[in-house]
């Protein structure tokens, strides 16, 4: 069986993050949504959930960092190429994203990143997958 990947973020109002993160191309798995929740798609199999914070805060016994103050991860998702990942960063930026940071070149590849509306930082990045080491 292939592992699964679940990264689960608060978020201040669930339509406004499904609305943002549609028009940014993503799709949503109506299995697990609800009322307070989403699974926004990433990968065959990867996934971010989407949880409103009082959601959020049921599952954890520590409260919750405010994301517009702090950072705790860096969402990294990869694209097809360099345009997708200014396309996709343009575009998060006319939704109220903020640009935290200039593009960067690492050789073989490219990433910029914005933070979204709930303060979480995103980082679309492409890599040349011809000079990726493979792992296992």
């Amino acid at each position: 069986m292939e592992k699964m990947m679940f990264t689960n973020l608060p978020v201040f109002n669930l339509k406004r993050s499904v609305d943002f993160y549609t028009a940014l191309g993503f799709k949503f798995n109506p299995q697990f949504t609800s009322e307070t929740s989403t699974c926004m798609i990433v990968g065959k199999y990867n996934c971010i959930m989407l949880l409103e914070n009082d959601t959020f805060a049921g599952f954890v016994d520590k409260p919750l960092a405010p994301t517009k103050k702090t950072v705790s991860c860096i969402v990294a998702i990869t694209y097809a190429s360099e345009d997708e990942v200014r396309a996709v960063c343009e575009k998060a930026f006319e939704l109220g994203a903020r640009n935290y940071k200039e593009p960067e070149v690492h050789g073989f590849m490219f990433g910029w990143g914005f933070e979204d509306l709930d303060g979480h930082i995103i980082e679309p990045f492409w890599m040349d997958q011809a000079e990726v080491m493979t792992v296992g």
